[in-house]
C-alpha cells in the first residue's frame, strides 16, 4: 500500500518526544508499504527552524524508508496564543501545498492526525483532489484540552473550532482514537457512528528500550551524570501550561531533607519561568535537562527509580493516555500517576506506580516517602508496568491492527 501521513509534529531523526508515529510508519515501512510524511519545520516544544531549514518552505528528506517532506511553519509559533494559532494555520496552507505537489503519486489513503485539529481541512481537501479515504486520528481531545487549560477563550474562535470538528469528524472514512475515554466522547457526546471508530492507543517501543538495556551500564552512567546516591525520579515531556510542572517544584521544596532529585527533560514555553522559579526559591533538587535523543531518554529513564506522568487538574485531561507512560512501562520503572481518569486506571489496573492527585503537592510528598520507606515496591512495580504492557501495548503489534484497518478500509 502507499500511504500518506499529515503529522505536524513528526520527529526528526534524534529528536526527543512522542515518537508514536515515527515508531508507527518504521513498522509500516518494515513490512514492504510505501509511506510518505508531510511534516512542520518546527518542533512541537521548539520556537524556530532548524538551521538547514532557514529561509526554505518545503524541504524533502529520507528518515529511513520513510520519506518525509518538511514544510514550512511560522517561527511566532511559541510567541502567544496568537502566534501558535498562526503556526497551525501556516503549516495548514504548506502542508495542503506540499500533499498535492510535492508528494506526488497516487496513494491508497491519507492518514492526518491531530492536535492541531486545523491540519483536518488540508487532509480533506487533499483527499478530496486525489480521492482517496481519509483516516482522522485524535490524540488529544481538542479545542475542549485549550479551553480547560486557559489557551482558547475567544469565544467566536471557540465556536469556529467546534464547527470545523464537526466537519472534519463527518467527513472522515475513519476516525481512530488513542483511549476508550475518547471513543466514549466521540460516541456518546458527539454522536460518532461506532462504525466509524476504531482505537489505537499510544504504545510502548519495546525494540528500542531492549536495544538499550542490552549495554546499558547503569551505574556508571548515573555515576557520569551526578545521578550516584540520588533517589531519582525523571519527568519527560513538554514544559508547557497543560504539563503545569510547578506541581514538580512544589513537591521538591518539601523533599529537601531526602537524597530525591528530579529531572525535568525537555523543551516549551514555560521552561525558562521554570527555571527561573527554581533559581529564586533555591530548589537544588531539581535538574532542567534540555531535550535529548530517544535512546538517551531511555538512558536516563533506565537510571532512574520512577517516572513521572503530570498534567495540569482539569477534566479533558481525564480522558489521555500520556506517551512518557509508556515509556516508563518499558523501561520497568514504576509511575507517579498525576492525571486522573483512564490513565490512572491504566496504572492502577497494571500495578505499577501509584496516583497522585494532580497539583497536591503534599500527596506527592507523601507518596514519595513510602517509596523511600519501601524501596521494594520499585522492581515489582516495575516489572508489573513492563509485563502489563508487553501484553497490551505492544508497537509493533498496534501497528499491524491499524495496517488491518487500512486494508479493510482500502478494500471494501
Amino acid at each position: 500500500m502507499k500511504i500518506l501521513l499529515l503529522h505536524q509534529y513528526f520527529l526528526e531523526e534524534g529528536d526527543s518526544g512522542g515518537s508514536r508515529w515515527n515508531e508507527m510508519t518504521k513498522n509500516w515501512s518494515d513490512a514492504g508499504h510505501e509511506v510518505t510524511v508531510v511534516a512542520g519545520m518546527v518542533h512541537a516544544n521548539g520556537s524556530e527552524k532548524r538551521p538547514e531549514y532557514k529561509g526554505k518552505h518545503f524541504v524533502v528528506k529520507q528518515q529511513g524508508k520513510v520519506t518525509v517532506h518538511r514544510t514550512h511553519v511560522s517561527e511566532s509559533y511559541n510567541k502567544g496564543f496568537a502566534g501558535r494559532l498562526w503556526g497551525y494555520f501556516s503549516f495548514m496552507f504548506s502542508s495542503l501545498w506540499a500533499g498535492l505537489f510535492k508528494a506526488k503519486g497516487k496513494y491508497d489513503v491519507i492518514v492526518v492526525t491531530s492536535p492541531p485539529l486545523f491540519v483536518g481541512a488540508s487532509g480533506y481537501l487533499i483527499s478530496k483532489i486525489k480521492r482517496i479515504p481519509m483516516i482522522f486520528e485524535i490524540r488529544d481531545l481538542w479545542p475542549e484540552s485549550a479551553i480547560d487549560t486557559g489557551i482558547l477563550t475567544n469565544k467566536f474562535v471557540i465556536k469556529i473550532a467546534y464547527a470545523f470538528e464537526k466537519f472534519i469528524y463527518k467527513k472522515a472514512a475513519l476516525i481512530n482514537v488513542l483511549t476508550p475515554a475518547f471513543y466514549t466522547t466521540l460516541r456518546d457526546k458527539k454522536n460518532i457512528a461506532e462504525s466509524k471508530l476504531l482505537m489505537i492507543p499510544n504504545a510502548a517501543d519495546f525494540s528500542l528500550s531492549e536495544e538499550v538495556m542490552k549495554d546499558f551500564d547503569r551505574s556508571n552512567f548515573r555515576f557520569q551524570n551526578g545521578l550516584s546516591n540520588h533517589f531519582v525520579i525523571t519527568y519527560v515531556g513538554a514544559h508547557g501550561v497543560a504539563n503545569h510542572l510547578e506541581q514538580i517544584l512544589e513537591t521538591a521544596k518539601l523533599l529537601k531533607d531526602t537524597n530525591v532529585l528530579f529531572l525535568l527533560i525537555g523543551q516549551g514555553m514555560e521552561k525558562e519561568r521554570l527555571k527561573k522559579m527554581a533559581y529564586d526559591q533555591n530548589i537544588a533538587n531539581v535538574r532542567f535537562i534540555d531535550a535529548v535523543p530517544k535512546q538517551d531518554v531511555f538512558k536516563y529513564i533506565l537510571a532512574s527509580e520512577m517516572g513521572a506522568s503530570v498534567l495540569k487538574r482539569v477534566d479533558t485531561f481525564k480522558t489521555v493516555y500520556s506517551n512518557k507512560t509508556f515509556d516508563y512501562f518499558s523501561c520497568k520503572i514504576p509511575i507517579l500517576m498525576a492525571i486522573d481518569g483512564v490513565s490512572r486506571e491504566l496504572v492502577e489496573k497494571a500495578q505499577a506506580g501509584t496516583y497522585v492527585e494532580p497539583e497536591n503537592s503534599a500527596e506527592f510528598n507523601r507518596v514519595i516517602r513510602n517509596y523511600l520507606a519501601h524501596p521494594e515496591l520499585l522492581n515489582q512495580q516495575g516489572e508489573n508496568g513492563y509485563q502489563y504492557a508487553k501484553k497490551n501495548f505492544d508497537r509493533q503489534v498496534l501497528a499491524e491492527k491499524y495496517l488491518e484497518h487500512i486494508k479493510n478500509l482500502i478494500h471494501n
